[in-house]
């Protein structure tokens, strides 16, 4: 399989279960979600030390900013799934950020969150 297919593949799989775990259809995850969404893609709950971290960081570091950077990224997946690769964790970025600024604004954020949502079925994690 190529990266390109890996990529699309992972996405999706991304989004599908964000939509599952949205079960409000707010167009985010509260804390709960979060832990469920790790579970499910990554089969690991997340310790609360652990969800504490991802959630100060992304509410400290970007209040008023307005966009995530590559660190941010990298910060989030290292607290959540340390072992993951890097080159992931670039790609997912890069894919996220559409208009290859260097920055996800929220709007970009906001697409990839959303990215599927029409084509998910809830049953299909049941």
């Amino acid at each position: 399989m190529c990266a390109a297919s890996a990529r699309a593949g992972d996405r999706e799989r991304y989004a599908r279960v964000f939509a599952a775990c949205d079960e409000d259809s707010k167009g985010y995850l509260s804390r709960e979600d979060f832990k469920v969404a790790v579970v499910m893609l990554f089969g690991y709950k997340p310790s609360k030390v652990e969800v504490d971290s991802v959630m100060a960081s992304l509410q400290q570091k970007n209040s008023g900013r307005g966009f995530l950077t590559l660190e941010d990224f990298k910060k989030a997946f290292d607290a959540v799934t340390p072992k993951l690769p890097k080159r992931i964790i670039i790609e997912a970025f890069r894919e996220v950020d559409q208009d290859s600024d260097g920055h996800v604004s929220f709007k970009e954020f906001e697409s990839a969150m959303n990215y599927g949502q029409d084509e998910v079925s809830p049953l299909h994690f049941a």
